[in-house]
C-alpha cells in the first residue's frame, strides 16, 4: 500500500533498511565530480556527476514518488527544466501553449524556441476549444494550472482526452500547487514541470527545476538530453531541496490557510476591484480545482482601483517583502509588469489582464493575524494619506 504523501516527503521506501551512509538520517551530500572504478568494465553505478550523483538520485526518486511518476530529473533551475523539455522538439514542430504563463516561459518560447524553428499557438486553455488549434505539425500542449499570475484553472483530465486522441504530449507546469496538492500525471499528463526554487525548496535559498514523467520512453529521451546538455542539479542544492521537501505538507497547509483568510479580507476592501484566488467560491475554476486537486494553494492575485494605490502598497509593506519569486516560507508581494512579466510584450500582458494595478501575493507561513495586521495598516495609511 502506498504511503501518504506527508510520509513520502520524509521517507523513500526504496532506501529503507540499507546499511550504507553510516546510519545518517539526513541523506549525505556527495560532493564529488567523478567516481573511481574497481576495474575495467566494473562500476559502482556512478561515473561522473554530470550524469548522476547519489544525492541527486535520491532527490529525483523522492520527487518522482510525490508526483506518482516513474522518473524525475533535477535541474539547475525551473527554466533549465523547460529548456531541456524543449529539446524534445525539432524545427517545424508546433506547440499549443497557454496564453497566461510565467514570463520566463513566454520569453523562452518567443526568443529561443521560435528562433530554433518551433511555432506556437497561444490559447486560453481554460475556456477555448484547444482541439481547433491542432494541426499536422502539433506535438504538444503546454499549460500551467493555475496560471501565473491570473490564476486561470484548466481541466487537466478533459484536456488529456484531446491530447491522447491526437497523440500529443500534455505538459503541465505544477509549480503553483506542488505535488502536495495536485498530481497531473494521474489526470493524464505526460510530463510535469516544477520550479523547485518555489514550494519544493520552500525557503527562498536555492534554485532548482524538475521534469517528472510516468512514461519510460520520455524518461530515456530526457536522460540522454540531460547527460548531453549538462544542467543537472548540484549535490549541495539537492540536499537543500531534500531538506525543504520534508516540511512540504505542513508548509502548504499553513500557507493555504493564510491565503484563504487574506483573499477573504481583500474581497472586502473598497480599494480592491478584484481578488483572483481559486479557493473563493466565485472563482470560475473553483469546482474544477475541487475535482482535480487536494487544495487551492497559497498564490493569489488582486487588482487595485488604480496604479497609484498598487505602487503605494509596494512602498509601504515591511514584513511582507516586495520581491520576485514565490513559494517560500516568507510572504512575498510581486508587481508582474516590472518583475515576472517585464519581458512580455505589452499587448500580451494586456490581453491576459495584467495591468499596472495588478499585484501577485505568495502567502507564507507567518501568523495570519500579523499578515492581516500589516495589510490593514498599509491600506489604512494609503487611504488616509498617512
Amino acid at each position: 500500500m502506498m504511503r501518504e504523501i506527508e510520509t513520502r516527503c520524509l521517507h523513500l521506501e526504496e532506501t529503507e533498511g540499507r546499511s550504507d551512509h553510516y546510519g545518517a538520517i539526513s541523506y549525505p551530500i556527495y560532493q564529488t565530480a567523478t567516481y573511481a572504478h574497481p576495474g575495467v568494465g566494473k562500476s559502482t553505478g556512478y561515473d561522473y556527476s554530470r550524469l548522476q550523483n547519489p544525492t541527486r538520485e535520491h532527490l529525483e526518486q523522492t520527487v518522482a514518488s510525490l508526483e506518482n511518476g516513474m522518473d524525475a530529473l533535477a535541474l539547475s533551475t525551473g527554466m533549465a527544466a523547460i529548456t531541456l523539455m524543449m529539446e524534445l522538439f525539432e524545427p517545424g514542430d508546433h506547440l499549443i501553449v497557454d496564453s497566461d504563463l510565467y514570463g520566463g516561459s513566454i520569453r523562452l518560447f518567443q526568443h529561443i524556441s521560435a528562433k530554433n524553428g518551433i511555432s506556437f499557438s497561444r490559447v486560453d486553455c481554460y475556456k477555448e476549444d484547444v482541439e481547433t488549434y491542432v494541426n499536422e505539425k502539433t506535438k504538444a500542449v503546454f499549460i500551467e494550472t493555475p496560471t501565473n499570475p491570473m490564476m486561470h484553472v484548466t481541466d487537466i483530465a478533459a484536456l488529456a482526452k484531446i491530447t491522447k486522441k491526437h497523440r500529443l504530449l500534455l505538459i503541465v507546469d505544477n509549480t503553483f500547487l506542488s505535488p502536495y496538492f495536485q498530481n497531473p500525471l494521474e489526470l493524464g499528463a505526460d510530463l510535469v514541470v516544477h520550479s523547485g526554487s518555489k514550494y519544493l525548496g520552500g525557503h527562498n535559498d536555492t534554485l532548482a527545476g524538475f521534469l517528472v514523467t510516468d512514461r519510460e520512453d520520455l524518461s530515456e529521451r530526457l536522460r540522454f538530453l540531460i547527460k548531453t546538455t549538462g544542467a543537472g542539479l548540484a549535490p549541495f542544492d539537492c540536499f537543500l531541496l531534500l531538506r525543504g521537501i520534508k516540511t512540504l505538507g505542513i508548509r502548504m497547509e499553513k500557507a493555504q490557510e493564510n491565503a484563504i483568510r487574506i483573499a477573504e479580507w481583500l474581497s472586502g476592501q473598497d480599494a480592491v476591484t478584484r481578488v483572483i484566488y481559486p479557493g473563493l467560491a466565485e472563482h470560475p475554476g473553483h469546482e474544477i480545482m475541487k475535482k482535480q486537486a487536494r487544495g487551492f494553494g497559497a498564490m493569489l492575485t488582486f487588482q487595485l482601483k488604480n496604479k497609484e494605490f498598487a505602487l503605494a502598497i509596494l512602498e509601504k509593506v515591511r514584513m511582507i517583502k516586495f520581491a520576485e519569486s514565490l513559494g517560500g516560507v516568507e510572504t512575498l508581494i510581486t508587481y508582474p509588469v516590472t518583475q515576472t512579466h517585464a519581458d512580455v510584450p505589452q499587448e500580451i500582458r494586456e490581453r491576459n489582464g495584467i495591468t499596472d494595478n495588478t499585484l501577485r501575493l505568495s502567502v507564507g507561513i507567518e501568523h495570519s493575524k500579523d499578515l492581516l495586521g500589516e495589510l490593514e495598516q498599509v491600506f489604512h495609511a494609503i487611504e488616509t494619506g498617512l
